[in-house]
């Protein structure tokens, strides 16, 4: 591949990077990442790689947009109301770079299709907003051998880590989805819509260092931060030889769905 003049221009504050350059926006724009959630993490997600030049795209996501997520999800703008977030989301990348191949996928992953639609990726982001689908996208992930960033935020909080094979995966960490009642949802508590954005763009991140094979992910490592008090901290933790999925006799060996265990908060 070779960049054009018009290319040299919209990504030379990456290419006079030197652990980036010619080489590295080169493998930028070869490389494949898929996000899935075109919501509060994916947006900003979606935006910085279409920026970056990532050359291929895919964004899944089923709903549509509605007024209370445009609080967060910077992607999507008061006109869409009412639109696919998909359709939303790749008429933004496509006008962040034109060059960008957007594919959508108006659908929600589960265990008969995630494998599918995960396969031709180089790297995964996870932008969803529920257990069920967190712990399937790592097992989907880990299965199929693709790295994969983990995202997840509530009220001020934020927290991220990244999978690649052969290291710790989301559950050696959290073996099992919370049960019902411990964990709401940003939906039943609220988040500051500055986190998304905080977190999301950390996934893209990641997802660029990965494509040009520089840097350190956050691989065995959790990144957490609380925006109120704007404090971080990193747990590093090790891959757990017992892990239902990755560890040396692992039992799960093929997807399964599970139920969303919905928190029930009262009202004081």
């Amino acid at each position: 591949m070779t960049l054009n003049d018009q290319q040299i221009e919209r990504f030379s504050r990456h290419i006079i990077l030197n652990d980036v350059g010619v080489e590295g926006q080169e493998k930028i724009i070869a490389g494949k990442v898929l996000i899935i959630g075109a919501g509060g993490l994916g947006a900003p997600a979606a935006l910085y790689l279409a920026a970056a030049g990532v050359g291929t795209i895919g964004i899944v996501d089923g709903d549509e947009v509605d007024l209370s997520n445009l609080q967060r999800q910077v992607i999507h703008f008061t006109p869409d109301i009412g639109r696919a977030k998909v359709v939303s989301a790749k008429e933004k990348m496509e006008l962040i770079n034109p060059d960008v191949k957007v594919i959508t996928y108006k659908e929600r992953v589960f265990a008969s299709n995630i494998a599918d639609i995960i396969k031709d990726y180089d790297f995964i982001i996870d932008g969803t907003d529920n257990f069920p689908a967190k712990f399937l996208i790592n097992d989907a992930c880990v299965l199929a051998g693709k790295p994969f960033s983990h995202g997840g935020i509530l009220r001020f909080d934020g927290q991220t880590m990244t999978y690649v094979p052969g290291r710790a995966c989301y559950r050696c960490v959290f073996q099992n989805p919370p049960p019902k009642n411990l964990v709401p949802s940003c939906a039943q508590a609220g988040v500051l819509g500055a986190v998304a954005g905080m977190l999301g763009t950390i996934q893209a991140a990641e997802a660029l260092k990965y494509l040009i094979g520089k840097g350190e992910l956050l691989t065995d490592r959790l990144l957490m931060f609380n925006a109120f008090r704007m404090e971080f901290r990193t747990v590093n933790f090790r891959r757990n030889a017992d892990c239902p999925v990755c560890g040396s006799n692992p039992a799960i060996k093929e997807l399964k769905d599970c139920e969303q265990a919905v928190c029930e908060l009262k009202q004081k």
